[in-house]
């Protein structure tokens, strides 16, 4: 590592050593650190607590959505609901991702990244502890939505804490984060059902247990509800004399809607899996434990990938490759779905696991195209935005094409073909440049 002091507009894949000299570094306010707290940009004993906050928050990102993937049929019922509605419960995730996920730049310069983040845990607390009261679709709907909306604020704000206190180590934060993000999607996916037949198989239980998981993920964000002045110097909080000048700009960038179409395209394969490919499975003849354990083999791919991908694909000038690979994954796994989804149903759960790190290689790439903290602020807003609202239609499709065909093989014929243009849209994102570069 070089003795002098990195220069912070050099791209992300370049690891900046830690300044010597007592002299300030001018771009500091844009990079989103403050060098003067030494290498993590946070006090000493801060570092581990929020290494162990973005653990926790991970871990909570997403059983409220595998959770009930893994009991839709017993909510169906439960709530009498048709296979369209229940399609469009699929839906919600990314509907609740697109609107509120927006609003995330705003709240953290108001409020501070990390306080919107703890409110997000408390959000998903509430959501989950609320939802198994619901007597009807629309209220199980507006818990869901409560707790969605407290995942869709995190999802933003976590490359950009990771960019702000850890700008030394992108890639491993971002791999860490990942995988844990990943153990609890598999988590929630394999043990939802063995949980609730333990606990007197009734749904409600099954599915508000991981309100106690998402509790203690308060926690280590209290230590940062009043940690402002870091947020401010990062150019999220007020007075970002670049964040406001870039604002209106990125619509602009053909890099950003690259990304956000990558994003989208990602996350619609990603909840059509885990909404649907438990159902997939069960019609095939395979047992509800079954299922779940096999949903839990494609989330649990991403424990150590999600480690190993945004490593890899730091190191690299061009992420396109790994896109490629991801995508072809993918279309072998539904293809295998279409042909022989009992006989083969161990391959294609990990074929379409290893597909669904998409994921983490969209976060990096997030982390990279822009020189600047204020600028993953804004591209990792507009990017998931956007991407989430391009994922909205695909878990309802599928569940219309589901109730009015009969059978898997039209549903099973869109996945697979979502994977192409995903290919494009990855090489398109992966290329060596930045948002500044193209405005």
């Amino acid at each position: 590592m070089s003795e002098e002091p990195q220069p912070h507009h050099q791209t992300q894949t370049q690891t900046p050593a830690p300044a010597r000299s007592p002299v300030p570094d001018p771009a500091a306010p844009l990079a989103g650190t403050v060098p003067r707290r030494g290498r993590n940009a946070v006090p000493a004993w801060l570092a581990p607590v929020l290494t162990a906050g973005l653990v926790l928050a991970a871990l909570n990102l997403r059983p409220a959505i595998t959770s009930l993937g893994a009991l839709l049929e017993e909510v169906r019922v439960g709530l009498h609901m048709s296979g369209s509605v229940a399609g469009l419960l699929t839906s919600v995730p990314p509907l609740c991702f697109a609107v509120f996920g927006v609003t995330a730049p705003r709240l953290a310069r108001r409020f501070g990244p990390g306080a919107v983040v703890c409110a997000g845990m408390v959000a998903i607390t509430a959501g989950l502890v609320l939802r198994p009261f619901a007597d009807g679709t629309a209220a199980f709907l507006a818990a869901s939505a409560l707790a969605l909306m407290g995942i869709a604020v995190s999802n933003v704000l976590m490359p950009v804490i990771v960019k702000r206190y850890f700008p030394d180590r992108v890639g491993s934060m971002t791999g860490l984060y990942s995988m844990a993000l990943a153990l609890g999607t598999s988590l929630a996916a394999a043990a939802t059902v063995p949980v609730t037949e333990a606990l007197g198989g009734s749904w409600r239980t099954g599915l508000g247990v991981w309100a106690v998981l998402a509790a203690l993920a308060v926690l280590p964000w209290l230590a940062l509800v009043r940690d402002r002045a870091t947020d401010t110097a990062s150019g999220v909080g007020r007075g970002g004399g670049e964040r406001q000048a870039s604002a209106p700009r990125i619509v602009r960038s053909r890099t950003a809607w690259a990304l956000g179409c990558f994003f989208g395209l990602q996350a619609t394969g990603a909840y059509i899996t885990m909404g649907w490919m438990p159902q997939i499975f069960r019609d095939a003849g395979v047992s509800a434990g079954t299922a779940g354990v096999l949903l839990a083999v494609t989330m649990v791919m991403g424990v150590p990938l999600a480690f190993v991908i945004p490593r890899l694909a730091a190191r690299m000038r061009n992420q396109g490759p790994i896109a490629v690979v991801l995508a072809a994954c993918g279309l072998s796994g539904y293809a295998g779905l279409y042909f022989a989804p009992a006989g083969g149903a161990w391959a294609w759960a990990l074929l379409l696991g290893i597909s669904n790190c998409a994921f983490p290689l969209a976060l990096t790439m997030i982390g990279m195209r822009s020189r600047t903290g204020a600028g993953v602020v804004r591209l990792s807003a507009f990017a998931q935005s956007v991407g989430y609202l391009i994922s909205i239609p695909g878990p309802l499709l599928v569940g219309v094409l589901y109730q009015h065909s009969g059978g898997w093989g039209t549903p099973l014929a869109l996945m697979a073909g979502l994977m192409v243009p995903q290919m494009i849209v990855g090489v398109v994102a992966g290329r060596d440049r930045t948002i500044e570069d193209e405005l």
